[in-house]
């Protein structure tokens, strides 16, 4: 069974000493998941930085642990963004929590022309309804860092196109796949995933004027939920293909 997972804002703590682990997570840890005396847990700082340790006290909202192993995420050649549209039903916040689990880097809320859900007036509320999601997806994968949320219009999301090293547009009429020819670069690659309704014609044009590509991932029409799950996991495959081919063979 894996180790119960906590976060904790500084886990900068030499193996040997006590960490003592307080507040929300604290209190979750003790009256919650009711963490006992030398159980191993793994506490993250959600930046990339984790410990590993035995409980050595549980008070009633506070457990302290000895650290027994410190941790790191290793640094990948590839950097990770979702831009994903805002949708009804819960569908995007399913999106950030499966995007979380697969490792994604960073996750952009899209205010899509066709996104039924509007965060006008309420983009703060969202955003933290968003990062929660990432938060709690992050501690059940254990993954050591929590990617941060943050909120653009289409106009935005071109600015950042322009930016980055690659961006892939998914869209089910694309009539190039995203398939062995793809090679992943060094540097960013942002995945921009359409609402339930698609991707406005106006909106892929601008898109693609500001340097992105479009891409098929699937024969049928995904769910928004889904569809960036799948683009990255496909993406990841092929950047991982890449890393272990022998330098000079091609696709």
């Amino acid at each position: 069974m894996s180790d119960a997972c906590f976060v904790a804002p500084d886990v900068a703590v030499p193996v040997g000493d006590l960490l003592r682990l307080t507040g929300p997570e604290g209190h979750h840890a003790a009256k919650v998941r009711r963490i006992g005396l030398g159980e191993s847990v793994l506490v993250i700082d959600g930046r990339g930085q984790a410990v590993r340790g035995l409980v050595e006290e549980v008070g009633a909202d506070f457990v302290t642990i000895r650290v027994a192993q410190t941790l790191h995420e290793p640094a990948r050649a590839t950097r990770w963004v979702a831009v994903q549209a805002l949708a009804k039903g819960g569908r995007d916040q399913q999106a950030v929590e499966g995007l979380t689990e697969l490792g994604v880097d960073e996750i952009i809320a899209w205010g899509a022309s066709r996104s039924v859900v509007r965060w006008q007036g309420k983009v703060d509320k969202g955003l933290a309804k968003w990062a929660s999601t990432a938060r709690e997806a992050a501690k059940q994968s254990r993954r050591f860092s929590v990617p941060p949320v943050s909120y653009a219009t289409t106009t935005q999301v071109c600015d950042r196109i322009v930016t980055t090293t690659q961006t892939i547009v998914l869209h089910e009429s694309a009539p190039d796949w995203l398939d062995t020819t793809w090679t992943a670069p060094e540097g960013e690659v942002v995945i921009i995933i359409g609402p339930e309704g698609g991707i406005a014609p106006a909106e892929l044009a601008a898109f693609q004027q500001a340097g992105a590509l479009v891409k098929r991932i699937a024969t049928p029409v995904l769910r928004t939920s889904t569809a960036g799950v799948v683009a990255l996991a496909q993406l990841q495959l092929l950047a991982s293909r890449d890393a272990t081919r022998p330098a000079g063979l091609g696709g």
